[in-house]
């Protein structure tokens, strides 16, 4: 049994399974896959092509907590996802958030609102994109990757698994923190190895590869080799691996 609001309309073309939630006003577009056990929340569009996998929620209103760093006023606007794209097995996206043409969001993948992922990306599986984030086209993002608020990802940018980016340098214990809370920067073409950790507000700039277990301080030089902890300058990119 599947509840769909009288006000969508499901094509023909449109395959889908068992106890699913469709809320008014939905859009869902031709020869798109739907599963089981999906939830999608008011006035969602879908593209055409897409498929959504067993028991993902699309389009979640967010919900701050008293605490929260990021604070909303009212409801945001739907969500909308593009043409061909692929949500895995208990993906989550909020309201909000611009999802771009042939995307793979994974399985377990965590997207907030006020987010904006371009076409042709991967949001590996577990990954966790906070709110207020934009990511450029043709990025990936492997397993269990965090990108914290206010973090921008440029075109061709790789995140390698466990990568975790950070945009606090109070911890939360002071008004001040408010006016300068600030994710990392990551230019087009940087490569950003296993494990790593970029600190607040660092420009990682174009084309630097940080290898895996780096903590970067501080802004790199275009085009540079960074390891150690904190992060130094080792060598130039081989020009092989350059875009």
């Amino acid at each position: 049994m599947n509840i769909i609001h009288s006000t969508v309309n499901i094509d023909e073309t449109v395959q889908i399974g068992h106890f699913n939630v469709i809320e008014e006003n939905v859009v869902i577009g031709k020869n798109v896959v739907i599963g089981n056990h999906v939830t999608i929340y008011a006035g969602t569009i879908i593209g055409d092509g897409t498929k959504i996998a067993d028991g993902v929620v699309l389009g979640k209103q967010p919900s701050p907590g008293k605490t929260s760093t990021v604070k909303l006023k009212g409801t945001v606007a739907p969500l909308e996802v593009g043409t061909n794209v692929t949500f895995g097995t208990n993906a989550v996206v909020y309201a909000g958030a611009v999802i771009g043409s042939s995307t793979l969001v994974a399985d377990l993948a965590s997207v907030r609102e006020n987010v904006e992922i371009g076409s042709e990306c991967i949001v590996g599986r577990g990954v966790t994109i906070e709110n207020y984030v934009k990511i450029g086209r043709r990025v990936k993002m492997q397993s269990n990757a965090y990108i914290t608020a206010y973090t921008t990802l440029e075109d061709f940018v790789f995140i390698a698994p466990c990568v975790a980016t950070t945009n606090d340098n109070f911890m939360g214990r002071t008004e001040e923190r408010f006016d300068k809370i600030k994710g990392a920067t990551v230019k087009k073409g940087a490569r950003v190895g296993g494990a790593s950790i970029l600190l607040p507000g660092v420009v990682i700039e174009e084309e630097t590869f940080v290898a895996a277990g780096a903590i970067v301080t501080k802004d790199t030089e275009p085009k540079t080799v960074v390891k150690g902890f904190p992060a130094k300058k080792v060598r130039m990119v081989d020009e092989r691996e350059l875009l």
